[in-house]
C-alpha cells in the first residue's frame, strides 16, 4: 500500500529580532578597521541608501549569531566569499559609526530636551514590546536585553533597537498595539541624535580620514555593509530553501512603511516613498550565490 503523501510544511513566521547597534567606541574601531576597504571603492560602485541605517544595523547585528550557525555550510558554496559572513558584524558597526559622523551637529545644551523626550518614549515602546514578546511576535530575549539597559547611551541605543523591532513586524502589529508609526520613526531619529549630543561620535584614538565628506563616508560604509549582507541573504536563501525559514537567519533590511530613498547615496532626508527591496537581485530558485 503506497504511503500517503506528506502534508506540506506550513512556514512559521519567526519572532522579530533586533539588537542594540553597539556602543560608539566599538563602532569607531570597526570603522577604522575597514577604512582601507572604503577608500578603495570607486564612486560609481556606491549604491543609493534606501534603508534607515540605524534600524538596518540593529537587524544585521541581531542576525550575526544566526548566520554563524550556517558558516561552515556557506563556506562550501561556490563563488561565495565567506568573509562577507565573517565580517558582517564589523561592516554593520562601521556603517553605524559612519552614519553618526554624517549627522548634523547636536549641541550639549539640547541633550536635556532630547532625553526628556526619549525616556518616556523608550518606556512606552518597551512596555508594548514586552506584550508582543509575550505573544511571541517579538523575540523575548531581545526585549529583555533592551529592558536591562541603563544610562543615556543605552537609552539612545534602546530606541534604535526598538524602532527596528517594530519596523520588522509592523504589518503584524500595527492593529494590535497602542504604538503608532510616528513613534517608531521618532525613536529611530532620536537615538542617534542623543549619541551625537553626548559627543559619542568623537572617539579619541580613532582618526577618521578627511579625504572624503561625511556623507560620502556614510555612502561608502553603507555600500560595503549592504553588499555583504545581501550576499549573506543569498547564501541563506540557498542553504535554507527547503526549510523556507531564511528570514529567521537573515531578515530583510527594508522594513516598516518604507525607508530612505533618493537619487543619490548621500540624500539626507527620509521619505515615505515606496521601499526598494534589498532582495531585488536575490534568487527566486535555489541557486548558489555569486559575487
Amino acid at each position: 500500500m503506497p504511503k500517503a503523501p506528506k502534508a506540506p510544511k506550513t512556514p512559521t513566521t519567526p519572532a522579530a529580532t533586533a539588537v542594540k547597534p553597539g556602543v560608539p567606541t566599538d563602532a569607531a574601531k570597526a570603522f577604522a578597521e575597514i577604512e582601507p576597504i572604503l577608500a578603495a571603492l570607486w564612486p560609481d560602485q556606491l549604491i543609493p541608501i534606501n534603508v534607515d541605517i540605524p534600524r538596518a544595523v540593529a537587524i544585521a547585528i541581531g542576525a550575526v549569531p544566526h548566520l554563524a550557525k550556517l558558516r561552515d555550510a556557506a563556506a562550501k558554496l561556490p563563488d561565495f566569499d565567506v568573509t562577507d559572513l565573517d565580517r558582517i558584524g564589523t561592516y554593520a558597526l562601521a556603517a553605524w559609526y559612519a552614519h553618526l559622523l554624517a549627522l548634523p551637529e547636536t549641541t550639549e545644551s539640547a541633550l536635556t530636551a532630547l532625553l526628556d523626550e526619549a525616556k518616556p518614549l523608550r518606556e512606552d515602546l518597551l512596555i508594548a514590546a514586552e506584550a508582543l514578546a509575550h505573544k511571541k511576535i517579538f523575540d523575548r530575549t531581545a526585549v529583555k536585553a533592551i529592558r536591562a539597559g541603563q544610562g543615556n547611551i543605552d537609552t539612545a541605543n534602546d530606541l534604535v533597537a526598538l524602532a527596528a523591532l517594530y519596523s520588522m513586524s509592523w504589518a503584524r502589529v500595527e492593529n494590535s498595539t497602542t504604538v503608532e508609526w510616528p513613534e517608531v520613526e521618532r525613536a529611530a531619529v532620536l537615538g542617534p541624535q542623543i549619541l551625537v549630543a553626548l559627543g559619542q561620535r568623537d572617539q579619541p584614538g580613532v582618526p577618521v580620514s578627511d579625504a572624503t565628506s561625511p556623507s560620502e563616508r556614510r555612502a561608502r560604509a553603507y555600500t560595503v555593509f549592504y553588499k555583504a549582507y545581501d550576499q549573506c541573504r543569498r547564501a541563506v536563501a540557498y542553504l535554507r530553501w527547503a526549510e523556507d525559514d531564511a528570514d529567521t537567519f537573515a531578515p530583510a533590511l527594508q522594513t516598516g512603511r518604507g525607508g530612505r530613498r533618493g537619487n543619490t547615496a548621500t540624500e539626507e532626508d527620509a521619505t515615505d516613498a515606496e521601499p526598494v527591496s534589498p532582495d531585488a537581485t536575490s534568487p527566486v530558485a535555489p541557486t548558489p550565490p555569486t559575487k
